[in-house]
């Protein structure tokens, strides 16, 4: 998923900012560099809250359905659902075998951060983690959504799970549910803290899900807030070609003797780990999971979509080389008051649109 135009200029004019771009910096940053900020804001290269997918083998009309989530709880991710919609639809155009939904209303009722909070496991199964009731921090993804999603996605009800997070492991720093468990086919990696009653959540699934293996880290052994720290429930589980599976975490869980003892045995049935140094992505509150957003796809669904934006070693190096000759080698704060850093990023955007081939994604309006 290629990244959005950033600075984001359209937010600064709807808050009725006027003049040249110079002018509309100057101007927020004065009066709300907050603003400026939100409109700089790189997130959206987290892509597990980009949407929700449901594969056609699990839908009632056997097509593959997408729900961008409206990301409606922060300023700077909220402004992220329209461009999501519009490249998914891109991407995923032929009406033979995709279903695209616009995002939920944006509503705090509705709040909705997409497959961070969503797990689909083997045989169809379909977990929605939804908070409720954290003192210190919100709950950014509500039942009421999680609900409307099952519906729009049309999932067999007796194979899709509501269950509430623990309203105390929020509160303790877990946004989402991808920081404290992790499901792939029939394996759950999952803290025991990770629900309001996590026994009961794995018995309901043990019971649907075929030859279910529940790995369950105890507190006493890792705390919720070196989970949080390390990201070690923010890791990536993928089956390689050899058929073993391999865990993907951050390098925090390698540099934390808890957790990287924990790790030096892989808990069966993960046969290997493999630590990806993420330091930028890590500091700003995203890790391995941020990739999680799964698109399950057949054969032939798969010769439907854009082929271009499959990653290839030719397509990968093409955009190594454009990452180098775009991209600035160091950025601050100031630097986004600099009107040149609006065409730079431009210039990149739609030289990657051509690479890419997809056409008139990018709408850049007026700076």
């Amino acid at each position: 998923l290629p990244p959005h135009e950033r600075p984001f200029t359209p937010l600064l004019r709807r808050m009725g900012f006027r003049g040249t771009y110079e002018e509309v910096i100057e101007q927020t940053a004065h009066y709300v560099p907050e603003l400026m900020i939100a409109a700089s804001s790189a997130s959206a290269m987290w892509a597990a809250n980009a949407a929700t997918v449901a594969p056609s083998s699990d839908t009632a009309n056997n097509k593959v359905h997408f729900t961008p989530a409206n990301m409606c709880t922060n300023l700077h991710r909220s402004i992220e659902a329209p461009f999501t919609e519009r490249l998914l639809r891109y991407i995923f155009a032929d009406k033979r075998f995709f279903v695209h939904h616009p995002p939920l209303p944006s509503t705090p009722a509705l709040s909705d951060e997409g497959a961070a909070n969503h797990t689909r496991f083997s045989g169809g199964i379909h977990l929605f983690v939804y908070g409720q009731r954290p003192k210190k921090f919100p709950a950014r993804q509500t039942l009421v959504a999680s609900q409307a999603i099952a519906r729009l996605h049309q999932l067999n009800h007796e194979n899709v799970f509501f269950v509430p997070q623990n309203p105390d492991v929020i509160d303790d720093g877990v946004f989402h549910n991808d920081v404290i468990s992790v499901g792939f086919e029939n394996l759950f990696f999952v803290h025991e803290k990770a629900f309001v009653n996590t026994s009961m959540t794995l018995a309901d699934l043990g019971e649907k899900i075929e030859n279910f293996y529940p790995i369950i880290v105890m507190n006493k052994d890792i705390s919720v807030a070196k989970a949080v720290s390390t990201y070690l429930f923010n890791s990536q589980i993928v089956r390689t070609k050899d058929n073993s599976l391999l865990l993907v975490a951050p390098q925090e869980c390698l540099e934390d003797p808890t957790v990287a003892a924990y790790l030096k045995t892989p808990p069966s049935p993960i046969d290997e780990v493999l630590y990806c140094p993420l330091k930028q992505s890590m500091q700003n509150g995203g890790g391995p999971a941020c990739l999680r957003l799964r698109v399950p796809l057949t054969e032939e669904e798969i010769k439907a979509i854009h082929p271009n934006v499959l990653l290839t070693e030719t397509l990968y190096q093409q955009l190594v080389d454009w990452v180098e000759k775009h991209y600035r080698e160091t950025l601050t704060v100031r630097d986004l008051g600099d009107p040149q850093l609006l065409s730079e990023s431009r210039t990149a955007l739609d030289e990657l649109t051509k690479i890419l081939k997809l056409g008139p994604v990018y709408d850049f309006q007026a700076s």
